[in-house]
């Protein structure tokens, strides 16, 4: 195995550390989004609400495929990862509404 440069070696270090810091950044605002969804979840079984809002969704992914593009990202995996996402937050609001109903029914 060869010898990797030293300058190579801190060019990579420097990127790897730039890469850590843009995941920790995603992290941070995947939290906050799902915070706000919890919030939506906790609205939508108040109201009896459906968890899904195909229309929304759909929406959604035709707005992030146009932005990935934009951003030269490839719109097939930025609605793959959409997706992913939506069908968390669905199944948070399942939960919530299956919560919300079982303490609704306690104090009726």
């Amino acid at each position: 195995m060869s010898t990797i440069d030293p300058s190579v070696k801190e060019q990579l270090a420097g990127y790897r550390q730039s890469i850590d810091n843009i995941d920790a950044a995603l992290l941070h605002m995947l939290a906050e989004r799902f915070r706000c969804t919890q919030a939506v979840g906790v609205l939508k079984a108040r109201y009896d609400l459906p968890p899904a809002d195909p229309a929304r969704e759909e929406y959604q992914i035709e707005r992030l495929r146009r932005l990935a593009k934009d951003a030269h990202l490839d719109p097939d995996f930025a609605e793959k990862f959409l997706n992913f996402i939506i069908r968390e937050v669905i199944r948070h609001h399942e939960a919530i509404a299956a919560d919300y109903d079982s303490t609704t029914e306690q104090t009726a």
